[in-house]
């Protein structure tokens, strides 16, 4: 009973770092078309800013793997906390004096922390408990992930994209007082945010170091360097772990390559309009705004069309609730297949429509994303034994597919435009579809 008892506690302290993450990476999605707009960028370029981020989890994913096995999962979660810390504190500098260079840096520390505590958090929960169990349990921390990532839209959307942003050129007939003025206002609007994750984030740290964990899995582990490289050669020939690896490089790059240019896609099909002559979406939009204490009178277009990216990324958290009940009662691999068809389908109908039909189906991709990363991951690790810290390591460095999906995808929009660059995302879809069938006979993860 009391070990019941401290496996609940610590799954319900674990799933606020699922919740705290996913609220922190659909937020860097918010600043995506404000940079672009602040630097004059290309959205290849502006996509960076997720390539710094993303590309965190491929450097250092491995090392964090390694650093956890010495310092065990609870002073590693701190250190990851840390960092995340960090990151946001880097925001108010970038902000402050616009450079580029900056926002990059503090993208990549950010991620940095959020990739050590993904390489501890996500097998934590897997072995918290039956190991049947392993993948509901996961697709229940992945919810509150979701719920992170449902309310961060309309956070990046009223205090992020709400404002104007003058080009370079309106800048410089400013006079010197309207200059600072302005400059001043914008450093604000992304400073704030970040200023109060970073204190969110020190108090979290502060619980986890007086808190009681499980010691689940081997901690403060005596090997070499060179014993922890064969442990990875031998993770390297799980070959379902490795196919599980690219399910979760395509996974994330699509549902990132998504979520970071659905403003821009909905600016681009000239959205703005129909939604204001629709009066159930603007009292939506109304709603949403004064739950945040703002409003949208005067508000930039993007602000509008930010609020509505909540259903793409509230779509990932209802249907993660939904994925914890039928990978219980379904077997896990079928289901996966399931979501990944209805993806691909949803894409087709926005790239070959127009209007509220196209905006509606690009959103409802949100919902069928829901249960694919924990789904992948806990087939991915199952069967590996003690191989099991090590396959998160490798499961989270592939997560760099949410650095270089978005690239691509962001030069392809540049050369032939969303819609046929929204077809490409099909095809990461189209593998995860066949890791599904593929693992659709195992019933037990």
């Amino acid at each position: 009973m009391n070990q019941q008892k401290s496996y609940r506690s610590s799954f319900i302290l674990l799933t606020t770092l699922f919740f705290l993450w996913g609220f922190i990476t659909v937020l860097v999605d918010s600043l995506v078309p404000r940079l672009r707009e602040l630097f004059t960028l290309s959205y290849a370029q502006a996509i960076m800013v997720q390539f710094a981020f993303f590309g965190a989890y491929f450097i250092l994913s491995v090392p964090a793997s390694y650093i956890l096995s010495k310092i065990g999962y609870k002073k590693g979660i701190i250190l990851g906390l840390g960092t995340m810390a960090l990151g946001c504190l880097l925001f108010y500098p970038a902000a402050s004096y616009r450079i580029f260079g900056i926002f990059i840096l503090a993208y990549f520390i950010l991620a940095g922390g959020i990739t050590i505590l993904q390489v501890a958090a996500n097998p934590f929960v897997a072995v918290l408990g039956s190991e049947e169990g392993a993948s509901s349990r996961l697709n229940l921390s992945q919810a509150f992930n979701s719920l992170g990532t449902a309310i961060a839209p309309a956070v990046g959307a009223l205090f992020i994209l709400s404002d104007k942003i003058k080009t370079k050129d309106e800048i410089t007939i400013l006079t010197e007082s309207a200059k600072e003025a302005y400059l001043a206002n914008e450093a604000s609007a992304v400073q704030k945010p970040f200023l109060g994750l970073a204190v969110f984030i020190i108090l979290i740290a502060a619980i986890f170091f007086f808190a009681k964990l499980p010691k689940l899995m081997s901690e403060n582990a005596s090997g070499s360097l060179a014993d922890d490289l064969k442990q990875y050669i031998l993770a390297f020939k799980q070959k379902n772990l490795m196919l599980g690896v690219l399910g979760i490089f395509f996974y994330v790059g699509a549902e990132v390559s998504i979520g970071s240019f659905l403003v821009n896609y909905f600016q681009e099909m000239n959205m703005v309009p129909l939604i204001r002559e629709n009066s159930t979406l603007m009292n939506i939009a109304d709603t949403v705004a004064k739950i945040f204490f703002k409003s949208l009178d005067g508000a930039d277009d993007k602000a509008l069309l930010g609020i509505f990216v909540i259903f793409y990324w509230s779509g990932a958290m209802i249907g993660r609730f939904v994925g914890s009940y039928l990978t219980k009662v379904m077997r896990p691999g079928k289901v996966l297949g399931i979501f990944a068809t209805m993806a691909i389908a949803l894409i087709v109908i926005s790239i070959s429509t127009t209007g509220l039909i196209s905006m509606w189906s690009i959103l409802a991709v949100g919902l069928f994303n829901s249960i694919m990363f924990p789904t992948i991951f806990t087939l991915a690790i199952d069967g590996v034994g003690e191989l099991k810290p090590k396959g998160s390591g490798l499961l989270c460095m592939a997560i760099v597919g949410g650095a270089i999906i978005p690239l691509i995808c962001g030069g392809l929009i540049d050369t032939i435009g969303f819609k046929l660059a929204f077809l490409f995302i099909t095809i990461c879809y189209g593998y995860i579809l066949w890791y599904g069938y593929k693992n659709s006979k195992k019933i037990t993860l």
